[in-house]
C-alpha cells in the first residue's frame, strides 16, 4: 500500500518528511509509527538516496498498541537545490511477525513479496523548509533616530570627536587672549608703580642734593644709597618693557 496517513498494519505521521533546510548543516525529522493491532509488527525503512539520509533505527520491532520513534537525518549540503524541490522519498514496509521477536531476528527475506504475504508499504515524500536568517544589516526604515552610525565602536561615537576637539580649541583660543590681556594689564601696573617710584626717588635725590650744596660737603653715604637703589629701579623698567 502506498500513501495516506496510515497501512494496515502501521499508523504513520507525519505524511511527509519535512527537513529544516539550510546549507552546509545537517538537519534531523522523525516520523512516529503506531502499531494498532494485536500483533506483533516488523518494519523496515528505506530511502531512494540511502547516502544523503541517516534512519534510526532503520528497522525494528512495534509491539501491540506500542509506538516507535524513527529520527532521519538528512546530510548537510553545499548547495539548495533548484526551486527548493526534492526528489527524494522514503518507503516503510511492515508485515506481521511472531509474537516475541526482536529487532535481531529481522532479516531481508522477512519483507519478501510471496503469495500468501502481506506486506505493506507506506511512501513518504521529502520537502525543504526554508529557514529563514536574520537580515544582519537592518533596513533604513528600522535604524530609527536612536540607531548608532556606522563610526561608533566600543561604545565611542566618533563622529562626535571632531565637534568637542573643535570647541575645544576655540575655548582655549578665548582664554589666551584673557591670560595674554592679564598679564600686560599687571606689566603695566607695574610699570606705573616704578616710574612713581622714580619719581619719588629723583624728588629725594634733588632734595639731597640741595641739602649737600647747602652744607658744602660732599655726597653722603644716604645720597650713594639713594643713586644706588634708583639704578637698580631703573634697570628693572627697562628690562620689563
Amino acid at each position: 500500500m502506498s500513501g495516506g496517513g496510515s497501512v494496515s498494519f502501521l499508523e504513520i505521521q507525519p505524511s511527509e518528511l519535512a527537513f529544516p533546510f539550510e546549507i552546509m548543516r545537517q538537519s534531523s525529522c522523525s516520523m512516529q509509527l503506531t502499531n494498532k493491532t494485536d500483533h506483533y509488527v516488523a518494519f523496515k525503512v528505506k530511502t531512494t538516496n540511502p547516502k544523503q539520509y541517516c534512519v534510526r533505527p532503520n528497522i525494528g520491532v512495534v509491539l501491540p498498541g506500542s509506538t516507535c520513534n524513527v529520527t532521519v537525518t538528512m546530510q548537510a549540503q553545499k548547495a539548495s537545490p533548484p526551486d527548493m524541490q526534492c526528489k527524494d522519498k522514503f518507503l516503510v514496509q511492515s508485515v506481521v511477525a511472531e509474537n516475541g521477536v526482536t529487532a535481531q531476528d529481522i532479516n531481508a527475506a522477512m519483507f519478501n513479496k510471496e503469495p500468501g504475504k502481506v506486506v505493506d508499504e507506506f511512501k513518504l515524500r521529502v520537502v525543504y523548509v526554508p529557514t529563514t536568517m536574520p537580515n544582519p544589516i537592518p533596513e533604513e526604515s528600522e535604524l530609527g533616530s536612536s540607531t548608532p552610525s556606522f563610526s561608533q565602536e566600543n561604545g565611542i561615537d566618533h563622529s562626535m570627536t571632531p565637534l568637542s576637539v573643535s570647541r575645544s580649541s576655540a575655548e582655549t583660543a578665548k582664554e589666551k587672549p584673557s591670560e595674554a590681556t592679564s598679564v600686560i594689564s599687571k606689566l603695566t601696573e607695574e610699570k606705573m608703580s616704578a616710574v612713581q617710584q622714580n619719581q619719588k626717588l629723583r624728588q629725594e635725590l634733588e632734595l639731597l642734593r640741595k641739602e649737600s650744596s647747602k652744607t658744602g660737603g660732599g655726597f653722603s653715604i644716604t645720597f650713594l644709597f639713594v643713586v644706588g637703589l634708583l639704578g637698580i629701579v631703573v634697570g628693572y623698567i627697562l628690562k620689563r618693557t
